[in-house]
């Protein structure tokens, strides 16, 4: 049993890795592809479309992501796996965790992706410094103002909350 679940793992993560492969073969995008998997299943998967959509957020893992909600009709994928070509940047892991992703499973690391001058590593390094010491400046503006939104929030029974 371990070792079949072992099998479809590598069958998943092989799967993310030709997605990634085809897409810069087929010059569509970056080397990065997604796949989530539910119940042993792939329910979606995802490519590097930044270049093609003009999107700086279209991540192989944020598209697998958006067409898993999309195809299992919820915001929440608990109970899914994510295998991914390459360590997820921090919008990746971000958006992991907000969907609720129970496993991310990934090829390539951070240094990597650094080697073939994408930024992951750098992101990873400015997340983790105090604001004030950050490459792009950051400032407090009206947040008792901006507090008007979370009031909203608070006061609204029709809300969803995620």
């Amino acid at each position: 049993m371990k070792k079949m679940m072992s099998e479809m793992k590598e069958r998943f993560m092989k799967r993310a890795i030709a997605l990634a492969t085809e897409n810069v073969r087929s010059n569509s995008g970056g080397p990065f592809g997604a796949v989530i998997v539910k119940g042993g299943e792939i329910v979606s998967e995802g490519v590097n479309t930044v270049t093609a959509t003009i999107d700086a957020t279209a991540h192989a893992e944020i598209n697998a992501i958006r067409n898993a909600c999309r195809n299992l009709g919820t915001f929440h994928l608990d109970g899914c796996e994510l295998y991914t070509s390459c360590e997820p940047c921090p919008m990746c892991l971000a958006a992991s965790y907000w969907a609720r992703i129970g496993a991310i499973y990934f090829g390539n690391r951070a240094e990597d992706a650094a080697r073939v001058n994408f930024a992951d590593a750098f992101l990873y390094e400015q997340i983790a410094l105090p604001r004030k010491k950050r490459a792009i400046p950051e400032q407090e503006m009206l947040r008792e103002k901006a507090w008007e939104s979370f009031q909203a929030w608070i006061d609204n029974p029709a809300k969803i909350e995620y």
